[in-house]
């Protein structure tokens, strides 16, 4: 029977602290009480030399494994309730902490009801008591008509609100005209929120004619860049008119965006925006025909766009990198006929994001810090956990994990911790891997023994 302590002491000669750009010898305390760091000491030190009785303190010593915070990842469909088939808040949060993600923020669709009234963010705070291994937050939806809903939605928590401008692909959450963002976001600067744009807009239907569905092609070219940029050009116009209020724009595909969303950032207007694992690890031209598991909105485009996307990461246009964890059963995703054009657009990451990060990054030169900064507190900042989640820092939350940087290992299915096992990763060479994940100095995850005796105790934000 395991003895209760007080404290969690970690150590290691590798633990990445804020400010630093490598890791360092370093000693970090947590009280489990409150869940908060209490004390970072340079050095490797015992209780005894930070005055600790031994039998308070549960002492975690890294060995050669890597000390980083734990990840935020601020993009996540977990579909509970009402598709329940798809996702879950148990099996999509073991799936993040099994990455080392501590804190997940859950997008408004597709669950049944969307996250657009009170009611209905209550009913999925409801279905989540009791199951998450992670922390869990929420966004709300800015859909046609509920304009009268967002104040009391910022009152209730949601941390800002996520709309689209064309079809999201699910009946009960339909897209917005500038109309209704003009009612919509002068509630939303009123309330100090923030406004995320999934950014396609169409001018005129895109005819694709004659071409086989089971091509990736064939997809591409029915989402092309023009529909991003159309889009980000009316939130950068809608901006000049509510200058208060930020605007995100979600999963940045188009690289032809970057001009002017750098226009803007330079003009001083409040727009921040991500950019997802797949973009920066997948490019088009390696995607076979007929595998719909590679089908997302907007698309994943041609390397030349990857390796834009990836300078604006390093430049510090791209503010953050999310999963957009968009999962479904296995018969909408089309596996069968390989229908591209048919099938469910989403790619599931939960589990992956951090070795697909440090595998691709490592070729481009990118330090372990840069990827904390793009993981850990760029989304933390997004969703306003800022003060207490994304940094090894006294009096925040004492989310970590223990990452050995060096280990290569094979993406299988029987590694995936979410429900429906189909990934656009399966039989790619990954390196890095999360050895275990603390959330509020507490395991959550290990990787040898999976989540044997661990209880969900993740809180809902």
């Amino acid at each position: 029977m395991s003895r209760i302590t007080q404290y969690l002491l970690c150590t290691g000669s590798r633990v990445l602290l804020p400010g630093e750009d490598e890791p360092t010898e370093a000693s970090i305390v947590i009280d489990k009480s409150s869940g908060k760091i209490i004390t970072i000491r340079h050095g490797q030190h015992t209780p005894e030399e930070l005055a600790m009785h031994p039998d308070l303190v549960e002492w975690i010593q890294a060995g050669n494994n890597v000390v980083l915070p734990g990840l935020v990842d601020a993009h996540v469909h977990l579909n509970e309730p009402g598709r329940t088939d798809w996702e879950g808040f148990w099996t999509g949060t073991r799936a993040a902490a099994s990455g080392g993600v501590t804190t997940v923020v859950d997008m408004p669709l597709n669950s049944l009801p969307p996250t657009t009234t009170v009611p209905n963010l209550e009913a999925k705070r409801q279905a989540a008591d009791g199951q998450c291994h992670t922390d869990v937050a929420f966004w709300g939806g800015v859909i046609p008509g509920n304009q009268d809903d967002l104040k009391p939605l910022v009152g209730a928590g949601v941390r800002g609100f996520k709309c689209f401008l064309m079809e999201s692909g699910v009946d009960e959450f339909p897209f917005v005209k500038e109309g209704d963002l003009i009612l919509s976001m002068k509630e939303l600067e009123e309330a100090s929120s923030v406004l995320l744009f999934h950014a396609e807009l169409e001018d005129s239907p895109f005819q694709i004619k004659g071409s086989d569905p089971r091509e990736y092609s064939t997809f591409l070219a029915s989402r092309p860049e023009k529909l991003e940029t159309n889009a980000i050009s009316l939130v950068i116009k809608l901006l000049h008119r509510f200058p208060k209020l930020r605007c995100h724009i979600v999963h940045l595909s188009a690289a032809s965006a970057l001009p002017m969303i750098r226009e803007a950032k330079a003009a001083g207007l409040s727009l921040t925006v991500e950019t997802c694992f797949h973009y920066l690890c997948l490019s088009a031209e390696d995607i076979p025909a007929g595998r719909p598991e590679f089908k997302c909105c907007p698309p994943v485009r041609e390397a030349s766009n990857q390796d834009q996307l990836w300078d604006a990461l390093k430049e510090g246009l791209i503010d953050c990198v999310v999963s957009d964890h968009s999962p479904c059963v296995v018969s909408l995703k089309r596996l069968d006929d390989g229908d591209v054009m048919a099938a469910w657009g989403g790619i599931s990451t939960l589990g992956l994001g951090l070795s697909l990060l440090w595998t691709e990054g490592k070729k481009r030169g990118v330090s372990l810090a840069q990827i904390v900064e793009w993981t850990c507190m760029g989304p933390a900042n997004h969703a306003g956990l800022g003060h207490a989640k994304g940094h090894l820092k006294v009096g925040f939350d004492g989310d970590f994990i223990l990452w050995d940087p060096e280990v290569e290992y094979e993406v299988k299915k029987d590694i995936l911790q979410y429900k429906n096992k189909i990934s656009a990763y399966q039989g790619m060479k990954l390196r890095g891997r999360v050895e275990s994940t603390y959330l509020r100095g507490r395991k959550i995850f290990d990787n040898l023994d999976g989540f044997q005796g661990l209880a969900p105790v993740g809180k809902l934000l």
